[in-house]
């Protein structure tokens, strides 16, 4: 497995790490759990020692499962996971109160069976609580030994700038992927400059660019897809273009629609490493496999020109998510 380095930090993970989420919620009802303590002991078997967590997935449930987990090997495993909803539940709002992330911190570290979180996201930008009072709070653990290093998901270039001025954010993780490529306009230069990684998440576009989606998929009904605009089934029928970009490398090279999505990203910045989630074992081989491909210049630059001439139907978030994000 090659490794990358997220920035300028020196946090080392494996080039693809894994995220967890759906392994417990999100995606419908919750997989079994040896079969999914199983794929984690897999996964790091085959190479991958980067895994993405949250306190609000379940809640709470993803986290123990990572901590039961990766237990026989945690001292070689890089995990991320997240604070910043009330309660630990993101149906419940916002809350990145410093005696919250306190109370956060506190809950993870027993969950993961740990002592330390290797890096510590804030999940997204609490609009009433200054990122300055969250980075310093951040870094209070940091001396304290509790936390590593320091993360944002979803936070948009002003608020990076902020946080990082008080303590240095070693990773920025946000969605990223052929047909949610925002985050190269203002985000891809601060984080350049700054010396800060990204971890993009839902790099396979949340499944719809692995081709075994289209307009006639239907989801669980506990499935969060089933409230993205970007996922109603006309939309879906109509982004099948980007698909098609991808279809066809894909079988012009002998590889997958999702082999060729991740060697695209990875081939976008060094600093880069996505984490795509799954719950099965032989996509999570396919997905890996993924490290090993090599992209010309010129098979990115077909690619990425095809994409940008497809226009994208329905929004990515529904309004009020939408509100949360890029801050």
């Amino acid at each position: 497995m090659k490794t990358r380095k997220l920035g300028n930090s020196g946090l080392e993970v494996s080039a693809l790490g894994l995220g967890c989420m759906g392994m417990s919620f999100g995606y419908g009802p919750a997989h079994d759990k040896k079969e999914m303590i199983a794929l984690l002991r897999s996964a790091y078997e085959k190479g991958i020692t980067f895994f993405d967590t949250a306190e609000c997935y379940g809640p709470f449930l993803n986290e123990e499962l990572l901590g039961e987990a990766l237990s026989p090997f945690r001292d070689k495993a890089v995990i991320a996971t997240k604070f910043g909803f009330l309660e630990g539940d993101s149906k419940k709002g916002l809350d990145s109160r410093p005696e919250w992330i306190r109370k956060s911190i506190e809950g993870s570290l027993k969950r993961l069976n740990t002592d330390v979180i290797d890096l510590y996201y804030q999940h997204r930008v609490d609009p009433n609580v200054p990122i300055e009072d969250v980075a310093g709070v951040i870094k209070d653990l940091i001396q304290e030994g509790k936390v590593k290093h320091f993360g944002l998901s979803e936070a948009g270039a002003e608020s990076i700038r902020r946080a990082h001025a008080v303590q240095p954010v070693t990773a920025l993780q946000s969605e990223y992927s052929l047909w949610w490529r925002n985050p190269e306009d203002e985000v891809f230069p601060t984080l350049e400059e700054l010396g800060i990684g990204f971890v993009p998440f839902s790099p396979l576009g949340r499944g719809f660019l692995t081709s075994k989606i289209d307009e006639n998929t239907q989801f669980d009904s506990t499935d969060f897809r089933n409230t993205l605009p970007r996922f109603a089934p006309e939309a879906r029928k109509a982004n099948q273009a980007f698909v098609e970009v991808l279809t066809k490398m894909a079988t012009d090279r002998r590889v997958t629609n999702a082999q060729i999505a991740l060697a695209w990203i990875l081939a976008q910045k060094p600093w880069i490493a996505p984490i795509p989630g799954t719950t099965k074992l032989h996509r999570l081989e396919e997905n890996i496999e993924a490290i090993n491909l090599q992209l010309s210049a010129q098979d990115i630059t077909e690619i990425t020109e095809a994409a940008s001439k497809i226009a994208i139907e329905g929004s990515r978030y529904p309004e009020h998510l939408q509100k949360i994000v890029g801050k």
